[in-house]
């Protein structure tokens, strides 16, 4: 088995979580959040008009093993963003499409990623041999939506 990208860093995650916003700035995201909770932290910025969201699931703490835990937590951090920068160097380079690179991540208008959307009926597809309805009804909250995706 191959080592983790980032397994023995000591680049602290704030310090990281700013190398994240710079990159995202530099490529021209006008918006950018940060959060966590239990479990995961969350980053969301906005690029090109699209909302994106990733999710990242955090070590569970452990105060007898917490310089491992504090080790995880980096090398995570570290690798998202090396999964930032090489997906919007794909896109500046034109090797993809911003949708491309990030569609997974992106944030529809009902708070959902496509991702979050798509993945459970991907492997319902695969089970049952049937296409899926990719991104539902088209309604949102009731409406449906126009080709524009407005009301």
């Amino acid at each position: 088995m191959s080592r983790r990208f980032a397994a023995t860093t000591r680049v602290p995650v704030d310090r990281t979580k700013v190398e994240i916003e710079r990159a995202l700035t530099n490529y021209g995201a006008d918006q950018f959040i940060q959060g966590w909770e239990h479990g995961r932290a969350m980053l969301g910025f906005r690029v090109k008009d699209r909302m994106v969201r990733f999710e990242l699931a955090l070590p569970e703490p452990d105060s007898r093993r917490q310089q491992k835990i504090d080790q995880e937590t980096r090398q995570r951090w570290r690798a998202l963003l090396l999964v930032i920068k090489a997906k919007l160097e794909a896109v500046a380079s034109d090797i993809a499409t911003f949708e491309q690179e990030f569609l997974a991540h992106i944030v529809l208008p009902n708070n959902k990623t496509v991702g979050e959307v798509l993945i459970p009926q991907i492997g319902s597809a695969y089970k049952t041999g049937k296409m899926p309805k990719l991104l539902g009804d088209g309604s949102v909250e009731g409406q449906v939506l126009s080709k524009e995706g407005k009301p």
